[in-house]
């Protein structure tokens, strides 16, 4: 195993909360016509598609064409954005913070839309605390593509070998290792802890 010199953090639901759930439960408050909505209206996909730079206005144009009925709940996905992203987790963030006062390089990549990046970082101090972030959309490439861990490796001057990943997504985990690097799925601080002492990290 090689020594660890380059930390790579995920920020959604690793460092900061994520749950479109919190404004629909609202917004449509039956579970079975909210559980449709996400299956076939906002979905995963069509999110993940703004974490690949495609503009909001674009997203929603595409979506009230095909679903007109649903206008306003298509539109509320990033009007709500910020009680999406309710807290971020104390304690991972002070593992995060921990790492950066011990002296390690830390840096961050993200799928994340452009706009609602620069809200996060506003929100959240911490998030401009680690040496650099790569955020998909800026780059328009996204986890798990091979580019974008090639891409972070060679804008912060990481070594592949030399760098341990940290995300909540077994395909992201899966993307950096493809890429050579090390990585942990993140389940809860307490295991990530456990995961850095296995890589002789101290926190």
């Amino acid at each position: 195993m090689s020594e660890i010199r380059h930390i790579v953090f995920d920020i959604g639901k690793v460092l900061i909360h994520y749950d479109p759930e919190i404004p629909y439960s609202r917004l449509i408050p039956d579970a079975q016509e909210r559980r449709w909505f996400f299956d076939n209206v906002c979905t995963h996909d069509w999110n993940l598609e703004q974490d690949r730079g495609r503009t909001w206005e674009d997203a929603e144009a595409m979506l009230i064409a095909l679903h007109p009925v649903h206008e306003e709940n298509i539109r509320a996905f990033r009007r709500c954005w910020h009680e999406m992203v309710s807290h971020s987790y104390e304690d991972t963030v002070a593992i995060l913070e921990d790492l950066i006062e011990a002296g390690h390089d830390v840096t961050m990549l993200t799928n994340f839309a452009g706009d609602t990046f620069m809200e996060a970082r506003q929100r959240f101090p911490f998030l401009n605390k680690p040496r650099g972030v790569t955020v998909s959309g800026d780059i328009r490439l996204i986890k798990p593509d091979l580019e974008i861990y090639e891409h972070h490796a060679a804008s912060f001057g990481l070594e592949p070998a030399a760098t341990l990943f940290i995300d909540d997504n077994a395909a992201n985990v899966a993307g950096a290792e493809a890429a050579g690097w090390q990585a942990v799925q993140f389940e809860s601080a307490e295991k990530l802890k456990k995961d850095l002492r296995r890589f002789a990290v101290e926190v």
